[in-house]
């Protein structure tokens, strides 16, 4: 049950706000009606469908009343190519001839390049400037080197170099040219098309904001390409860009991808790979399940070492098996790899552990050395000096190659250059060289499923395995590409499965507002920070979700009002309940946390021992059995947060039985607990909702919320004299289901004789810990729920339904209220 700490007069008020909402917009003052004017004038689009073929989309989106005229072919094309163009870039190519924006939404190595070269060819015929602009200096440099051998007069400007800035094509970061934007530079008023490379990196949390500030900051008469990875909602980011600009933006689709991709699986602690999603994107269940099996296999004899774990959620287990792996991919001549892995230590680590192998000829150690010599005659002699110059050529003389931001950036350049020669056949990278560089390979590893994102080590998005695992296949080289996902057992199989069939991520708007861009903003004559407000995604979105929004809310307040509480209910009492009884739950785990610190527990944990199951997400799995105490193991959890000393107990547990995500039978190990879910009711046997079953699970320490005075004699239940717990663990795996049942079922009968209650152990007169805060915690809780018992209102005997209602209630109201300030 979930308690909530709300104020219900808050919760009264927001509920009648609406009433409230016309008389509120009229005492409003003026510049505040002017934004209630300026939404109501918000336009409508129209969207015309164009009929194409070949697994191409091809919309144009364009502002209501605005007279459409059908696309011209021209005879003098601005630019030919030696190959027939694939659909998608022949309807974005039309596009580009007749003056009109467009975006370009495909996978990753499609072509998209070709739509940008010819944007540039367009305007270099028309005698105009052309930006093009990317979200990484790496991607820069790469298009400065590429650009500059098919046109003459190409400059470059990012944070680290600029080169011939008076150039006609100038290849920048989006920074630079928000930057010109808001210096009103020279060059923004001579320039006819402006390309963003890339453009899905508009839903970053940090940078993302930068470029709604310079879409936002262009004039309407230039021309605008965009290029991105599939999303889905590429539409409404178009519709944007014509309530920008006011003219028409088509939108280029195509899920086709040029070199079909196969996706296999290597479960840590196995010996081969399994293939798990064919090149028709079809998902293998069977292949799926049986690497499960070997994992879960293979995690109940490794023992990880959790201090040694990162902050970006890297797993040592998989760490062995790297090298294994990479050796498996070279000798069925599957090269060149990329192996991403999101820790720049753990990429230069993998890269060491490859010491003994060798994969360049004498020929090739000739080139690699002429090229990095030649490169790092640029530094100065005490840069040359530097352990990581040192360090990376006898790496690199070896094919292997390191890519990440900790580099200098004529380092990661000279590993460019390599790795695009072909000289470079193993390359560990981090997510930053999936970013837009034009470099596939054959092969693509991914050492972990999780990353560290500034904040928290999470579970990457099913776009970013898209745009990384992109990277395989090289389009007119091969006829597949190849995708191996180390699969660790802190990934459950419900999020493997949605990450390898996963769709991509929306590009949604990550707008803040922030000092520097105020006081910018003030800078500028024809716009200002409260029409940067108006005009960001953001706003654009949330605008177009109100009639949603709207028919939501009407649906909130029906339920609200069939939210009802009997007449003899004091609510007032109940609020103040409510509220004690959240505290109390609040403190008990609180308390919990520091108890589960101490050793001085552990002895309690002894086979039989009734304790109280409770996640870090507070799902309530009610009373388990302990059966063994063990070091903590990573098949425990797929999180990451344990403060439970590296200890585990395996207990008896009764868990939903639709949601159990592996098969307990065939891998003869207890679950993990990330693996099962309670079932539907109270946690105890008393309200159950959907089937149970009876099952041994893994669970850490700190997920054990409270020790009962119960403790079964596991012996005389199992009719057998088995002092090891371990052996005692594995005898009960063993065991038929109306065996587990039935000793579980001892709970009920201990529940009967204690009065339906099971007690728990004091932390302090019970356990003996003599620890201050723990004492403080428990007057505390004491003290809170001596206030409880004194509520009139704790008398009822529906009380815990009255509780439950109110819960309910709040929760819908606070979700009115969030819905009608923020968007209303």
């Amino acid at each position: 049950m979930e308690f909530l700490d709300v104020n219900l007069d808050e919760v009264a008020s927001a509920f009648h706000e609406t009433k409230n909402f016309g008389k509120r917009c009229k005492e409003a003052p003026s510049n505040m009606v002017e934004t209630k004017r300026y939404r109501k004038k918000f336009p409508k689009f129209q969207t015309y469908v164009v009929s194409t073929g070949g697994g191409c989309i091809h919309e144009v989106v364009y502002p209501s009343g605005y007279s459409l005229n059908e696309l011209k072919y021209v005879e003098n094309a601005a630019r030919h190519y030696p190959f027939a163009l694939d659909p998608f870039q022949q309807r974005a190519i039309l596009c580009i001839e007749n003056e009109q924006s467009v975006m370009v939404s495909a996978h990753t190595s499609a072509g998209k390049t070709v739509v940008a070269e010819y944007a540039v060819a367009k305007s270099l015929k028309q005698k105009q400037r052309v930006i093009y602009t990317t979200p990484i200096k790496a991607l820069s440099n790469q298009k400065f080197r590429e650009f500059s051998e098919i046109f003459k007069d190409v400059g470059l400007m990012t944070g680290d170099i600029t080169i011939n800035q008076e150039a006609t094509v100038l290849i920048m970061t989006t920074e630079i040219l928000r930057s010109m934007l808001y210096r009103s530079s020279d060059v923004t008023r001579e320039v006819g098309w402006v390309i963003f490379d890339e453009i899905h990196y508009m839903r970053e949390k940090e940078r993302g904001v930068i470029w709604e500030e310079t879409i936002i900051l262009l004039p309407d008469s230039v021309g605008l390409v965009f290029l991105s990875a599939t999303i889905p909602n590429a539409r409404e980011f178009a519709e944007w860009i014509v309530f920008l600009h006011r003219k028409p933006c088509h939108v280029v689709y195509t899920d086709c991808r040029p070199v079909p991709l196969q996706h296999y699986v290597f479960p840590c602690g196995g010996d081969g790979i399994h293939l798990v999603v064919n090149q028709n994107r079809e998902f293998i269940e069977s292949n799926f399940n049986a690497a499960l099996d070997v994992l879960q296999n293979a995690a109940g004899s490794s023992v990880s070492d959790v201090k040694s774990r990162g902050r970006n959620g890297g797993n040592t287990r998989s760490q062995p098996y790297c090298s294994k792996l990479v050796k498996l991919v070279m000798d069925q001549n599957l090269e060149p790899l990329i192996v991403f892995s999101f820790s720049k230590m753990h990429c230069e680590y993998y890269a060491m552990q490859l010491n003994k192998m060798n994969f360049s000829t004498e020929s090739e150690k000739a080139a690699i050395d002429l090229v990095f010599n030649n490169a790092i005659e640029s530094l100065s002699v005490e840069d040359r000096n530097l352990p990581q110059v040192q360090i990376l050529l006898p790496v690199l003389r070896r094919g292997i190659g390191i890519h990440h931001g900790g580099l200098l950036p004529i380092l990661k350049e000279i590993v460019e250059v390599l790795f695009s020669e072909g000289f470079i056949k193993v390359l560990y990278a981090t997510e930053t060289f999936a970013m837009g560089l034009n470099m596939p390979a054959r092969t693509v590893l991914f050492t972990s499923t999780r990353k560290f994102d500034g904040r928290d080590a999470r579970l990457i998005t099913s776009g970013e395995y898209i745009q990384m695992s992109g990277r395989a296949g090289r389009r007119g080289k091969d006829t597949r590409g190849t995708v191996i996902m180390m699969l660790d057992d802190r990934i459950s199989p419900d999020e493997a499965r949605r990450l390898l069939l996963g769709e991509p991520d929306r590009l949604d708007s990550s707008f803040y507002l922030t000092n520097n861009m105020i006081l910018n903003l003030l800078r500028v004559e024809d716009i200002n920070p409260e029409v940067m407000l108006l005009k960001n995604f953001h706003q654009f979105q949330c605008r177009s979700e109100l009639p949603s929004l709207k028919r939501r809310l009407k649906d909130i307040e029906s339920l609200i009002s069939n939210i009802c509480f009997p007449n003899n209910v004091d609510m007032e009492q109940l609020g103040a309940y409510v509220k004690l009884h959240q505290a109390v739950t609040v403190c008990e785990s609180e308390r919990w946390a520091l108890v589960s610190q101490r050793k001085c527990i552990i002895p309690f944990f002894q086979a039989g021992r009734v304790v109280r199951i409770r996640n870090l997400d507070d799902w309530d799995f009610g009373w388990g059995i302990v059966l063994h105490v063990s070091r903590f193991n990573s098949s425990t959890t797929h999180s990451v947060h344990h403060k439970s000393n590296g200890m585990s107990v395996v207990c008896l547990m009764q868990v939903a039985k639709d949601h159990i995500q592996i098969n307990p039978v065939s891998t003869k190990k207890p679950i993990p607990l990330s693996f099962v879910k309670p079932v539907d009711g109270d946690g105890d046997s008393g309200t159950i909702i959907s089937t149970s079953v009876v099952h041994l699970v893994t669970v850490p320490l700190d997920y054990i919320s409270g020790i009962s005075s119960v403790c079964l004699k596991m012996n005389a239940l199992l009719e057998c004299d088995c002092q090891n717990t371990e052996l005692l663990c594995n005898k009960l795996l063993v065991q038929p289901d109306h065996v587990k049942r039935r000793i579980w079922d001892s709970i009920d009968r201990a529940k009967t004789k204690l009065g339906g209650v099971l007690p728990i152990l004091d932390p302090v007169k019970d356990l003996n810990i003599q620890d201050n805060r723990v004492k403080k915690q428990c007057e505390t809780i004491n003290l809170l729920k001596a206030r409880m018992a004194m509520n009139p209102i704790s008398k009822r005997t529906d009380l815990d339904s009255l509780i439950e209602r109110f819960n309910w209630k709040a929760t819908v109201s606070i979700h009115y209220y969030i819905i009608f300030v923020v968007y209303c």
